[in-house]
């Protein structure tokens, strides 16, 4: 930059033009904006390049103070100029502001594009606002403009993440029709939406289909296989990537790693380890030592996960300090659990999550005192416990259940077919595990609230709501408990259903008393 300035070469508009673009594609506003006021001269493009350097850092006081700046300097705001103000404020988090804008151009002689459209429905998928997506892209085409590639690719994150299949399947067929189908970057999307959305079989016939598959397409359907406990297929999969002559990278191993935590594989895991390094010359990262850290956890070797953590070249984050405190949950390791909670509380002291967590490894060992403490410190931190969500698609309505059932409205009904449910699966030997509740309470009072967890209300749900025999998926948030996976095979086996759920871990795959996990999860 220096060297340019020393040469004059900054005064050529073109130069100035495109060095303004390159520093705010890289976020450095100080410099795009030095550059800006240095330049003698000014185009449409040279102010379209400083208004979404603005946008895009957030700076909007500044981005429309230079639009107001640009109109009396005579230059007119082209569509362009628009979709930088609207991609920054999507890219921000208010979408609300980023709708107002497309909406107002009207009132400019000019319409939003599917440019303009694509960018509030990747802000709002960026943001995790993926019901907002969905919701735009609907109101995207009742305003007639056609989504591309790039928008199908963002709809369909937002369906996989939702776990959506019947819409993800529609957009399946609009890209069929539209010959988009075939397309890496979407054809990859679509393999992502139906392993997240409980279908592997669609997924891996979209896999297959696609003649020219790129690395990350043999990744999405290699997490797809590991996050349904399909380990082999996984590694076999991964020996067909080596014989197509498609170079693993960094995140190959993750879902390799993936895989071998599902299902407790820790020689192949270290196997896979130390093959990235040597055979591959990739340098593991933060994310595949908490993978060999997880793995070791979850095997119930905690002290040498313990060691591990401890000597690896990273800092542990909280994913790292949470899994194994999970895992110390599962092998009832106490010591071990106020280690990695203390470090958690430190990294995250906001996070219920964490407390929670501690609150039942003290309640299985009925120490109410730690319990109580726990909860003194999230009161003293204004720490509130986060809610546990599930939710299911049924035709076009998301309908979605929160703890204790106070959001639907056919409660009732549901219910009493719940109960209907217990009674014939305690003629199979269903016990309550009431271990899964962490309060000091009577047995019938925690049996009593088990039957408000939300992946229980969920599925019965769909049992009262969809055909006899069609599959039932349910995604929701946090870890389903031992009771829920308990009862999710019972069901599966009472009602002849198969019933997908996607938890904060992985798929579960229920059919007829069993589930894919085989209850490692």
């Amino acid at each position: 930059m220096d060297m340019l300035l020393r040469h004059g070469l900054t005064r050529s508009l073109y130069v100035s033009t495109a060095l303004l673009d390159m520093y705010s594609n890289l976020f450095d506003l100080r410099v795009a904006q030095r550059i800006f006021d240095g330049m003698e001269h000014k185009n449409i493009v040279t102010w379209n390049s400083m208004i979404s350097a603005c946008a895009n850092e957030g700076s909007f006081q500044e981005a429309l103070k230079l639009l107001k700046q640009m109109e009396r300097e005579g230059i007119k705001p082209n569509l362009a100029t628009w979709n930088g103000l609207i991609s920054g404020y999507a890219m921000k988090g208010k979408a609300r502001q980023a709708l107002i804008l497309i909406r107002q151009l009207r009132f400019t002689g000019l319409k939003g594009d599917v440019v303009s459209w694509t960018a509030l429905i990747s802000g709002c998928s960026q943001n995790k606002l993926f019901e907002d997506s969905l919701t735009f892209f609907a109101e995207m085409q009742n305003d007639g403009v056609k989504p591309n590639s790039a928008t199908l690719v963002t709809v369909l994150k937002s369906c996989a993440s939702l776990g959506l299949l019947k819409k993800g399947s529609e957009l399946h067929c609009y890209a069929t029709r539209r010959g988009m189908d075939m397309k890496v970057h979407v054809s990859t999307a679509l393999i992502d939406m139906y392993c997240k959305s409980g279908n592997l079989r669609n997924a891996h016939q979209v896999f297959r289909m696609l003649e020219d598959k790129n690395v990350a397409t043999w990744n999405a359907m290699i997490v797809g296989f590991a996050n349904y406990g399909k380990t082999k297929e996984a590694f076999l999969l991964f020996e067909d990537m080596l014989s197509s002559g498609i170079k693993p990278d960094s995140i190959t191993f993750t879902a390799l790693l993936t895989g071998c935590r599902h299902s407790g594989l820790i020689d192949a895991g270290w196997k896979y380890f130390d093959d990235m390094k040597q055979k591959y010359d990739i340098t593991p990262t933060l994310e595949h030592y908490a993978g060999i850290a997880d793995l070791l956890a979850r095997g119930g070797f905690l002290d040498e996960a313990l060691d591990f953590i401890k000597n690896m070249p990273f800092k542990p984050d909280a994913g790292v300090w949470g899994s194994l405190l999970c895992a110390c949950k599962t092998h009832r390791n106490l010591q071990v659990a106020e280690f990695a909670a203390k470090n958690l509380l430190r990294l995250e002291p906001r996070n219920s999550a964490n407390y929670m967590l501690m609150i039942a490894i003290y309640a299985a060992e009925n120490q109410w005192d730690d319990v109580h403490n726990m909860r003194v410190a999230m009161n003293r931190l204004a720490v509130k416990s986060g809610a546990g969500w599930s939710w299911l698609q049924i035709g076009q309505t998301i309908h979605s259940f929160s703890v204790e059932g106070q959001t639907h409205p056919e409660m009732g009904t549901i219910y009493f077919e719940l109960y209907q449910l217990v009674s014939k699966m305690k003629v199979l030997g269903y016990v309550p595990d009431t271990s899964c509740i962490v309060h000091n309470i009577r047995e019938e009072e925690k049996k009593k609230l088990l039957m408000a967890h939300t992946e229980k209300l969920a599925i019965t749900y769909g049992l009262i709501k969809t055909s006899k025999g069609m599959p039932l998926r349910v995604v929701t948030n946090i870890r389903v408990c031992n009771d829920c996976h308990m009862v999710a095979k019972l069901i599966s086996e009472i009602s002849g259903r198969e019933i997908f759920l996607r938890d904060g871990v992985r798929v579960h795959h229920f059919k007829q008393g069993q589930c894919s996990c085989n209850d490692y999860w």
